[in-house]
């Protein structure tokens, strides 16, 4: 593997009963790839999980205290869900810190993701961390195939900051 493939690689690891954490760096500035998850015209090209699903709600109120809804389709499996949540610390363009649920919830409860951008030499190294109530929520959250989703949806964005 070059340098290139292993910097596109998702580390995902469990380091408490309750967290799932997933690093991935970019070969792009910290305020391009901030604004890449944070603006919705941006957000929709990338963040889309496997083939086949479109973003058709992208509502991003970027503040302490805002609020967010995102929404997908997948017209071949005849599928539709959404993603919610709220804001509870905005420091651009260093860390985010929201609540998140599903509109048809599959777990009880919120989880909590903060998400910090570290530059290196023009790199930026994203690494989500998502606390879930307990570490069963987690393993049924990692068992859904979410790391999969995520690391599909890095490489798409990998290609938009490109």
């Amino acid at each position: 593997m070059n340098h290139a493939e292993a910097k596109r690689m998702l580390e995902v690891t469990t380091p408490t009963d309750r967290e799932i954490v997933m690093t991935r760096a970019f070969d792009a500035p910290r305020d391009r790839v901030f604004d890449a998850f944070t603006k919705p015209e941006l957000v929709q090209r990338w963040l889309l999980g496997p083939d086949g699903w479109s973003m058709i709600v992208c509502d991003v109120d970027l503040r302490a205290g805002g609020t967010f809804h995102y929404a997908w389709r997948n017209d071949a499996e005849d599928k539709q869900f959404g993603l919610n949540g709220d804001y509870r610390e905005v420091a651009r363009p260093e860390r985010i810190v929201h609540a998140e649920r599903f509109d048809q919830s599959w777990y009880p409860g919120d989880a909590e993701v903060t998400t910090t951008f570290e530059e290196r030499d023009g790199t930026t190294i994203v690494t989500l961390t998502t606390l879930f109530d307990s570490r069963e929520i987690r393993d049924q959250a990692i068992e859904s195939g979410m790391t999969d989703g995520v690391a599909i949806s890095f490489d798409r964005l990998e290609n938009e900051l490109g």
